[in-house]
């Protein structure tokens, strides 16, 4: 049984910063991709950043030289680290991964539970 659970959201005030963790856990065999995600209320689901096995990597346009996705191989954990943090950013976010299961062919993709990211004063 596979599991992505995330860690590190809050209320944090304009300006500020974050880090947000997902760490996958169980049988896996191979990870392709790390991926963050954001809903905010009333909207849709939005792809922040994402990650791939080899390291390369891509924002959304909201988010480029405010947040930085990096991945600890050994841990099979991800990062986000959220600077000069907006009202904007306000949201749910939500940990992603492509991966393959152990004694499973084809992989599939997992979710987190999520975590909850406030910006205010």
């Amino acid at each position: 049984q596979v599991q992505l659970v995330e860690s590190g959201g809050g209320l944090v005030q304009p300006g500020g910063s974050l880090r947000l963790s997902c760490a996958a856990s169980g049988s896996i065999h191979t990870i392709y991709a790390m991926r963050w995600y954001r809903q905010a209320p009333g909207k849709p689901r939005e792809l922040v950043a994402a990650i791939t096995s080899g390291g390369s990597t891509n924002y959304a346009d909201s988010v480029k030289g405010r947040f930085t996705i990096s991945k600890d191989n050994a841990k099979n954990t991800v990062y986000l680290q959220m600077n000069s943090l907006e009202p904007e950013d306000t949201a749910v976010y939500y940990c992603n991964s492509r991966l393959r299961a152990m004694y499973v062919i084809t992989p599939r993709e997992y979710w987190g539970q999520g975590t909850q990211v406030t910006v205010s004063s």
